[in-house]
């Protein structure tokens, strides 16, 4: 395959030889002895350091807020309980398929010193078990306090006092064209060892706000059980071109001051990685939907009662608006509170309160900030004419759809750790052709839990326990569960072909 790198430097290369050939030979024949001895070395001026001290004050922006923000910012691992795929060859030759163990991950940051965290809903929901580890590697297992899949916001909660936290700010003021940091904990391993990659901070600007992508309402349409849901999805993405990718989902995105402006929660790519947009949810709306499910467990969500679309040069002309911007009314539910207010169809709404209307999507997100049974005035166009009324906000029947705390589960001490095990017997040993015959199997390894975050692996063989011989999978349960949260767990591993031991210490979460 042509390599233009490599035919660069291979002609770079004989250009040199053939400058050193030459000058062999020239200062062999007496040519250069006046050149060659004293070379003229060309001076390049360096950059006078004003012009330059603007970009180190930059740089030094995106230090102090690195500094400041990375201790409060934490890598969430869940385990979920699923059945086995029958593709599985462990289960097919163990029996009957039993719920395993999958594993997943993301970020989360800490807005309270008492241990509430913010992340993405899709993070944590439907888990089992949540892990959080912070910046100082201390881990905690965390309780899902709720959330909200019409807006992708979680709170999830680990015991402890005077935790680091961050700084919520104030997205509404957020203005294209101004840097922001994303900052994740994606706490990914790397292959083949337990070393991870922890924090990640990258840099960019603020590319749009208000967009909307319609993950949120598909994904919720693509479930019959949250279908009905998808009518309050609300999709305000701060779009971004800093770096963002899977494992930064939930982390916060940061403005120069260090306070949070955003929720990082979506990229549009093909290929599931960053391909030059990222999106945020704006802070100011994930702080009311915390709120709500801090204090009732639930988001209880403002009503007004609207059907609506966006407004386009045409309407802008037909409605005789003075700008295209604002919420065009399609529809009004009978029985609400738009109807009570005296709204109509073709309606252009362009305010709340003091809160300008420039697009449907933001309709949306100005009315979810308020709490149900709030008074607001209500401007709008129409016939040409700037109209406003007072409407008694309702609540809608959204906390029926949220995602409820996980229910308390007794959990075994090995799954805890993350692992799965079977007994080893000389028939499975000589099926699959295993040098030793005792031991226990590892025949199932949770991504990005405990056990695997040391570089435990399916397939090896679990031969000792805090120095005690292991010789069946209830003995391993039984030794397991002697582990006081918090302490630390030695295993005694093997390969069951070579038959070569190693050791690993695991702290078992609490």
């Amino acid at each position: 395959m042509f390599d233009p790198l490599k035919t660069k430097m291979r002609v770079l290369f004989y250009v040199a030889l053939a400058f050193l050939v030459g000058v062999g030979v020239a200062s062999g024949m007496g040519w250069t002895q006046d050149a060659v001895a004293t070379p003229a070395i060309s001076v390049v001026p360096q950059v006078p350091a004003e012009a330059v001290q603007p970009a180190r004050d930059l740089s030094e922006s995106f230090v102090r807020v690195a500094e400041v923000v990375t201790p409060a910012v934490v890598s969430i691992t869940t385990r979920r309980v699923v059945r086995a795929t029958a593709g599985d060859p462990f289960r097919n030759w163990f029996g009957t398929p039993d719920p395993e163990p999958r594993g997943g991950s993301g970020s989360g940051f800490l807005v309270s010193e008492d241990g509430y965290i913010l992340t993405n809903n899709h993070v944590v929901e439907d888990a089992d078990a949540i892990t959080v580890q912070l910046e100082d590697r201390r881990t905690f297992e965390a309780t899902l306090v709720g959330g909200d899949p019409t807006t992708d916001v979680a709170v999830i909660r680990v015991e402890g006092s005077g935790l680091p936290t961050v700084s919520l700010g104030d997205s509404d003021g957020v203005r294209v064209g101004e840097w922001v940091l994303a900052v994740g904990n994606p706490g990914f391993r790397s292959a083949g060892g337990p070393a991870s990659f922890n924090h990640t901070v990258t840099a960019g600007i603020v590319s749009f706000k208000g967009r909307p992508l319609g993950i949120i309402g598909n994904e919720l349409r693509s479930d019959p059980e949250s279908e009905a849901a998808a009518q309050y999805a609300i999709e305000d993405f701060i779009q971004t071109d800093a770096v963002i990718n899977p494992g930064n989902s939930g982390g916060p995105m940061v403005n120069l001051e260090g306070q949070v402006i955003g929720i990082n929660s979506a990229i549009a790519s093909q290929s599931g990685y960053y391909q030059g947009y990222g999106f945020a949810i704006p802070i100011s709306l994930a702080r009311r939907v915390m709120e709500d499910l801090i204090e009732y467990r639930a988001v209880r969500r403002a009503f007004l009662g609207v059907q609506i679309g966006p407004v386009g040069p045409e309407d802008a002309e037909v409605y005789q608006l003075p700008e295209v911007s604002g919420a065009l009314v399609q529809d009004i539910t009978e029985g609400t509170p738009a109807e009570d207010a005296g709204l109509q169809p073709q309606d252009v709404i362009v305010a709340i309160d003091d809160d300008p209307v420039g697009y449907s999507n933001q309709l949306q997100q100005l009315v979810a900030r308020k709490r149900p049974g709030d008074r607001v005035r209500i401007a709008y166009y129409r016939d040409g004419e700037r109209q406003e009324t007072e409407v008694r906000l309702g609540e809608s029947p959204l906390n029926e759809t949220a995602t409820a705390a996980a229910p308390e589960r007794t959990t075994r001490a090995e799954e805890r750790l993350g692992i799965e095990v079977v007994d080893n017997s000389p028939e499975l040993a000589r099926r699959f052709q295993f040098r030793i015959d005792d031991g226990v199997l590892i025949s199932g390894v949770t991504r990005m839990g405990p056990a695997d975050r040391r570089g435990v692996q399916a397939g090896e063989l679990l031969v000792g326990i805090n120095r005690r011989q292991v010789e069946s999978a209830d003995e391993v349960t039984e030794l397991l569960a002697e582990v006081e949260p918090g302490e630390i767990v030695t295993l005694v591993l093997a390969n069951p072909v070579t038959g070569r031991q190693r050791f690993t210490n695991i702290r078992m979460p609490e």
